[in-house]
């Protein structure tokens, strides 16, 4: 599934030393804020993951598959009509496995949304 230029746009990206600072923007009139909720727009959490891998699979050049995951904390709801811009700080690292460890934290207007870490399977 993919998310990017239908449910979010990329609207600055940097590299950083050992990984990446995005900034997307959510479409808040995109279809599943009418079932997520009526009226009280949520973005779903698996949603905000996919685009975790999704920029970085676009940074790495390769697909990836989620192995594991290590630390997932929800700390803020992203309501695409308050926040649809949205900050995506990165960091990568390859495991002794081959495996590509990701840390994410994701924020709105400087404060922390999720706080994920994660190994993906180069696929």
């Amino acid at each position: 599934m993919m998310l990017l230029n239908d449910f979010y746009t990329i609207q600055h990206s940097e590299t950083l030393e050992n990984g990446i600072s995005v900034m997307v923007k959510i479409n808040k009139a995109h279809e599943i804020f009418k079932g997520h909720f009526p009226n009280h727009p949520v973005t779903p959490g698996v949603c905000t993951m996919q685009i975790i891998k999704e920029l970085s699979e676009k940074h790495l050049g390769k697909n990836l598959m989620l192995k594991t995951a290590r630390n997932v904390k929800f700390m803020a709801i992203i309501n695409p009509e308050e926040n649809e811009d949205v900050r995506f700080d990165l960091s990568f690292e390859t495991n002794e496995s081959d495996e590509i460890s990701i840390k994410a934290t994701v924020s709105i207007e400087g404060n922390s949304a999720l706080k994920f870490g994660g190994n993906f399977k180069k696929i």
